[in-house]
């Protein structure tokens, strides 16, 4: 039987899925983080590791998966030659490396119009308007990710190191922070020394949780998130008639903040970003068959 794999790597996690030709997913794994930018050693690793539990979860042996092609979606995939060094280095029969952005577009919106935005560690944002794609963003945590969770969490820690100066008010929030980090500055800058944009967006689910407490921090940097997001997604000029999916970890906690503007675009995805990936494997499998033809 031929099996394809499609990959979904961010800046938090790895997914995996493995697919029959038809496209009907048999097993599915997850690991570590795989963005290539930032990680190239480990990001393999991870692909590889996902990808061997996705065999192992289907009842399969991975010793096919360089029989396997594999279409993979990847943080970091849109800047320098990482993607061209990744390829050259992963075990399967054909490696395909596309950025997740690309891969969450197909997943969302299939092969038609419309657009798509990636809330999650980083954010990318993409529109496809008679078949012509256009992407924004997804440039990475040191000058872009706006709105993303990594830079909330970055935001966070600027306004607990403010907050403990006295520059700017405590909140319910900072006070929280301070105590993880044994309310000590220190070690907050410590901290951020060696971690990742998945360790900074570990805390964008506190700053949500504490807004909807009113904490005036939290509000401040939701709100600043949420600009962010609405300025980029203004960048796509989309017609008011376009399907719009908000995919991501964070996508539910911005969907109901956003402005009746792009509530009312709002759809639900016909799949995730792994899905996409999986229909774009299908298809070079496809392809491959008919070449052999």
């Amino acid at each position: 039987m031929n099996f394809v794999l499609g990959i979904d790597g961010g800046g938090t996690s790895c997914r995996a899925a493995l697919a029959t030709a038809d496209g009907t997913v048999v097993g599915r794994a997850k690991s570590g983080a795989a963005n290539i930018r930032t990680d190239l050693t480990g990001a393999r690793s991870n692909i590889v590791d996902a990808a061997r539990q996705a065999f192992i979860a289907a009842g399969q042996d991975p010793e096919l998966i360089p029989q396997t092609p594999a279409i993979l979606g990847l943080a970091g995939a849109n800047v320098g030659t990482y993607r061209q060094q990744l390829e050259a280095i992963l075990p399967f029969s054909t490696s395909r490396v596309e950025t997740d952005a690309e891969i969450a577009l197909e997943g969302a919106v299939g092969s038609g119009d419309g657009a798509m935005a990636i809330l999650g560690t980083g954010t990318a944002y993409m529109a496809r308007k008679g078949g012509k794609s256009r992407a924004i963003g997804g440039w990475g945590f040191q000058v872009g990710d706006q709105g993303s969770g990594a830079r909330m969490g970055r935001d966070l820690l600027e306004q607990t190191l403010l907050a403990h100066d006295g520059v700017r008010a405590a909140s319910p929030l900072t006070d929280a922070m301070m105590a993880i980090f044994r309310n000590n500055p220190e070690d907050v800058v410590e901290f951020t020394t060696n971690a990742k944009p998945g360790d900074f967006g570990g805390f964008a689910p506190k700053v949500f949780e504490h807004a909807e407490k009113g904490d005036a921090v939290a509000n401040w940097i939701v709100d600043k998130a949420v600009g962010d997001v609405e300025a980029s997604l203004g960048a796509l000029g989309l017609a008011d008639d376009a399907p719009l999916c908000l995919l991501g970890g964070l996508a539910p906690l911005y969907a109901p903040r956003l402005s009746p503007r792009y509530r009312a675009l709002l759809k639900p995805p016909l799949d995730d970003a792994l899905g996409g990936a999986v229909q774009m494997a299908v298809r070079l499998l496809a392809g491959h068959a008919e070449a052999a033809r």
